[in-house]
């Protein structure tokens, strides 16, 4: 065949395959978009920054969250157990030698969960003090008998060993059917020094008007909620963030209010009984 008339075809082969290279490179580009939208979206879930004023119904609650969390996490290192990890958000926060996450043995948490320990719901399948540090964040709601179970984390805590614990006092019910309490600051530090914990720094989050807010945006979520993430940032942009920002600004201007708070933050010791 005369080259003339091969020509066309040799271009048409060309130019397929320069398209095809594009084709591969532009899904290359989406999907690493996609990824990096992805986990921007999960990052403002627990580490809220400007962006999440916007899209995260619990802005407020989990920005102050953080911070105290991270204003005290230098006392935990060593071997690390957290209690009631779930999918371990703030195991960044920590610098420790092993980080240790613990749940509740069941098909769920087994199957959706970064667990490293599981136990029944009384024992924790460890020797005593076992552990440098706990770190028990908004679990303590779900505990059906608090008694036996601070004496358990008391009994796999190293003597002098610290346990930071977070729980809300203030908040609507959650994870039903097992939301079985709320704690005042004085009723945590009851439980805790009854066991043998000596309280170093207790702590109120949310002790301002932005409580007010952060309720009526958990109140507004609980009936637009969809299973659909972008469908959820959209309501939460349209509805939501308007409270979020105007929490922000009236926080720094209108008394703050001890007495109702959202979270209590407490860091103990565990003393010799």
């Amino acid at each position: 065949m005369p080259a003339i008339l091969r020509a066309p075809d040799t271009f048409i082969r060309i130019g397929y395959m320069i398209f095809k290279r594009q084709i591969i490179i532009l899904k290359k580009i989406y999907c690493e978009l996609l990824e990096s939208y992805e986990r921007y979206i999960r990052k403002q879930e627990f580490y809220p920054g400007f962006g999440g004023m916007f899209i995260n119904p619990f802005y407020h609650a989990r920005k102050v969250l953080l911070q105290e969390i991270s204003g005290l996490s230098g006392f935990i290192n060593g071997i690390v157990l957290d209690v009631g990890c779930g999918q371990k958000p703030y195991e960044s926060l920590f610098i420790c030698d092993r980080y240790i996450g613990l749940e509740l043995d069941n098909p769920e948490n087994r199957q959706n969960k970064k667990v490293d320990l599981f136990y029944d719901g009384k024992h924790i399948p460890v020797r005593d003090d076992c552990f440098d540090n706990i770190i028990i964040f908004e679990v303590f709601e779900h505990v059906f008998n608090p008694d036996e179970f601070v004496a358990e984390l008391y009994r796999v805590l190293k003597p002098g060993g610290a346990m930071l614990m977070t729980a809300p006092f203030a908040w609507d019910e959650h994870s039903q059917p097992y939301d079985y309490a709320r704690y005042s600051s004085f009723g945590l530090k009851f439980i805790l020094e009854k066991h043998g914990f000596e309280i170093l720094e207790q702590r109120k989050t949310l002790a301002d008007i932005r409580i007010l807010f952060q309720l009526i945006n958990s109140y507004i979520f609980g009936f637009l909620n969809t299973h659909n993430t972008n469908i959820n940032m959209c309501l939460c942009f349209i509805f939501m963030s308007p409270l979020n920002i105007l929490g922000q600004v009236l926080y720094k201007i209108i008394p703050k209010n001890e007495d109702l708070y959202l979270d209590n933050v407490i860091l103990g010791k565990k003393v010799i009984i």
